[in-house]
């Protein structure tokens, strides 16, 4: 049964808290929206719902129920603790609305195979007041599932593209080189080799640089070593780093370029507009809705390659690239426009 909002609830400010019960990540309070400075998580992914509302993110059920506020509940794991935590918020009369942790396709694949878990899975689904998905095709699942798209919707990741202290972008005559944003070999849906190999093909056509990072050891490297790049062209990052030094050497490079056709929510993409750069390939939400002239929705490798060429070598295109694409991200992915979507969703 749908909840009503009362008029004192209409009056205090709106804020969405995100649990993930018995996760790993700590508790953490966005009182500052994106915050300051050195956090537990960036203010990303599904830490980014509850920053862009002045929210906390947690992992003890009673603590979420606590607040009184909206809870985005994280489906993980075999969902048994997801469900129980769904029965103590719903016992407390919270607004809840429920979203798989992990949304990629491959992904959604992955953890409705089991027999016992899709069951769990339908259950919660039938019991959740409403399902928030990070993309649109996991709110197409969830209303294949439910019994109305009135309780299901798409409201992307947001990024804090509105706080100046997450502006990692470098001047253009600083920028050199291709970043490849993929780093996984064994999902194929990620098209990791693909990516390095038309990486390699623009460097040896505008002689760029290609920095990659690393988190397979030996056989990554091995494999690295088997694509074959020009002496020099190759630049070999470790992925230990914090998220703002990670931001700092995206921001160095001319592009970001993947070829990802799992349809995740999309945080190449996302780190490519903190740093103010154009990202090539990538068929997720933040790509198409951040990157629409340059993702890989409906482009060919051809096609790809060519935009990615094009803006290695052309700055005024390049510049004009980069324009459009901080304003699509700006009007559909910055935390002030995610913010009063959520808030119209949970209050509407």
């Amino acid at each position: 049964m749908e909840t009503l909002t009362t008029p004192s609830q209409r009056a205090r400010p709106f804020r969405l808290h995100v649990l993930n019960p018995g996760g790993n990540d700590p508790e953490q309070h966005f009182d500052v929206r994106a915050g300051a400075g050195r956090q537990p998580h960036a203010p990303v992914n599904f830490h980014a719902y509850a920053a862009c509302t002045g929210g906390s993110f947690f992992r003890d059920t009673a603590r979420a129920a606590a607040t009184g506020d909206p809870v985005l509940l994280l489906l993980r794991g075999d969902f048994r603790a997801s469900e129980h935590a769904l029965d103590v918020l719903l016992r407390a009369g919270i607004d809840v609305a429920v979203s798989l942790k992990e949304t990629g396709l491959h992904q959604i694949a992955e953890q409705l195979e089991d027999g016992s878990r899709l069951r769990r899975f339908l259950r919660i689904i039938q019991k959740a007041r409403r399902c928030l998905a990070s993309t649109a095709e996991a709110a197409d699942v969830y209303r294949s599932v439910g019994d109305g798209s009135d309780r299901v919707a798409f409201i992307p990741t947001p990024y804090p593209l509105d706080d100046p202290r997450w502006d990692f972008s470098r001047p253009n005559d600083q920028r050199c080189g291709i970043l490849v944003g993929t780093r996984e070999w064994d999902v194929a849906s990620r098209n990791h080799t693909a990516a390095l190999l038309a990486a390699r093909q623009l460097s040896a056509a505008t002689d760029a640089g290609v920095t990659v990072y690393n988190d397979d050891g030996r056989k990554g490297e091995r494999l690295l070593r088997e694509i074959g790049f020009a002496p020099d062209r190759l630049r070999v990052c470790e992925s230990d780093a914090p998220y703002t030094d990670y931001l700092r050497v995206v921001g160095q490079h001319q592009l970001v370029l993947e070829l990802d056709t799992s349809f995740v929510p999309g945080q190449v993409a996302g780190d490519a507009l903190l740093c103010r750069l154009p990202c090539v390939g990538g068929n997720g939400a933040v790509d198409r809705l951040g990157h629409p002239a340059t993702c890989g929705a409906g482009r060919s490798g051809a096609e790809l390659m060519e935009l990615a060429q094009r803006l290695l070598l052309d700055r005024e295109f390049y510049a004009r690239t980069v324009a459009d694409s901080q304003r699509n991200a700006t009007e559909h992915l910055s935390f002030g426009r995610v913010a009063a979507n959520l808030e119209a969703f949970f209050r509407g």
